[in-house]
């Protein structure tokens, strides 16, 4: 017989009690706190109880979005189904198609018949699964309803994919055509205005002044070859730090903000995740000061995070969400008439999924205006960069026609 430290919730309440049983192993453990009228949250041998504390977590592979999404998806079904979570994990460990969710459920698995539970499994993994993944999870746990949990938290994980796909196809286009207006104007300073130039030097003119500039590129770039390559690697570099360096990175969060069209996409792809994790974790019964945590970690543009980060403090001070959030003065009007429609009505739960739909549409609409308007400015960079080598070829054969 053994003795096994327990955790557990009244059964019908959410007040968690602790206590000791003694049984055989596991199973019978959880029967005996059953059978006290609770229901066991964790359960962990007295006698490796101090060695279970010290024993550090397993390798875990960083899963994706994607990943998140398969794995939370396979699991929701499986609780749906009544599937106990080992049971659940094992499925997973064995038919998981990709790797890494086989990695992560067999390291699950192996802790939670330790003794652990799911949400107190996954915590030790921050940065594999992320805190509102965490978060979310803990809150469905504690409140025993984890199998809906884990249903809103996959529809999350769908609204966040879908957002960062829109959100990058938008990007891509113009990306693409600088990228290709890049590699054609070195196309031509290399191959095409050498040749030019040989034959102006024959014919003994002489040259504009922008001609002789893009000519002397040219040269430069055809002697010295190898600097193109480095050239791109260095702006991409350049490019990757700038994003990363917090102080640059900031600052670049603070300008876009500043943007007209630039500033909405900003502003509700950020606050899409934002409305869209507080709505879950209030369903879920978190405290709002939690949900307001929570949400916050969605936030990509260090600008609003910190304004929102003031708002939380408001809130904590006992001011009400819609005020403080009124302060941030980054928040779209809507939304926050919703808010503060939902506190007075106190349906606060089913305003922030109406904010959720609002900010879907809007985001929508954005992103048809961006995409509409990328199309004309794309066309007037390609055709002011045609504009500059056409005259610095021609202007030359230009004027000595106007000598002859």
């Amino acid at each position: 017989m053994a003795i096994f430290n327990y955790t557990a919730l009244k059964d019908g309440t959410n007040e968690v009690v602790k206590g000791k049983v003694e049984a055989d192993d596991l199973r019978a453990a959880r029967a005996e706190v059953m059978a006290l009228g609770f229901i066991p949250t964790n359960l962990v041998e007295e006698k490796a109880a101090k060695v279970e504390k010290a024993k550090p977590a397993g390798r875990m592979p960083k899963l994706g979005l994607a990943e998140q999404i398969d794995f939370t998806s396979t699991l929701q079904i499986l609780s749906a189904a009544g599937i106990p979570i080992i049971e659940s994990l094992l499925f997973i460990e064995n038919d998981a198609a990709k790797l890494k969710i086989r990695q992560a459920a067999s390291e699950l698995r192996r802790q939670i018949m330790n003794g652990g539970t799911f949400a107190g499994t996954i915590a030790k993994y921050p940065e594999q699964f992320g805190q509102v993944y965490i978060g979310l999870c803990k809150a469905g746990e504690d409140s025993g309803e984890l199998e809906k949990t884990l249903d809103r938290l996959l529809e999350l994980l769908n609204k966040q994919a879908a957002i960062r796909s829109r959100v990058i196809g938008t990007l891509m286009y113009p990306v693409f055509v600088i990228v290709l207006a890049a590699f054609i104007v070195v196309v031509m300073l290399v191959f095409v205005f050498p040749i030019f130039d040989e034959m102006f030097q024959s014919m003994g003119m002489q040259l504009p002044w922008i001609t002789r500039v893009l000519m002397d590129m040219g040269i430069w770039m055809r002697d010295h070859w190898i600097a193109i390559p480095l050239g791109f690697a260095g702006v991409i570099l350049l490019c990757n730090f700038l994003l990363r360096w917090n102080p640059s990175r900031w600052k670049i969060d603070s300008w876009v903000l500043k943007i007209p069209i630039l500033t909405d996409l900003i502003q509700f792809a950020n606050f899409a995740n934002f409305i869209s994790v507080m709505q879950v974790a209030y369903d879920a019964g978190v405290p709002i000061l939690e949900c307001l945590y929570l949400s916050n970690l969605t936030l990509t543009n260090h600008t609003l995070k910190i304004r929102v980060e003031e708002a939380t403090e408001k809130v904590q001070q006992g001011q009400h969400l819609s005020a403080a959030l009124r302060s941030t003065r980054t928040m779209p009007k809507m939304i926050l008439f919703m808010i503060a429609t939902g506190e007075q009505s106190g349906r606060l739960g089913d305003m922030l999924g109406q904010a959720v739909s609002y900010i879907d549409k809007q985001l929508d609409m954005i992103i048809d205006i961006m995409t509409k308007m990328i199309e004309p400015v794309m066309l007037v960079v390609i055709g002011a960069i045609v504009l500059v080598l056409a005259s610095a070829l021609y202007l030359p054969l230009f004027a000595s026609y106007m000598g002859m």
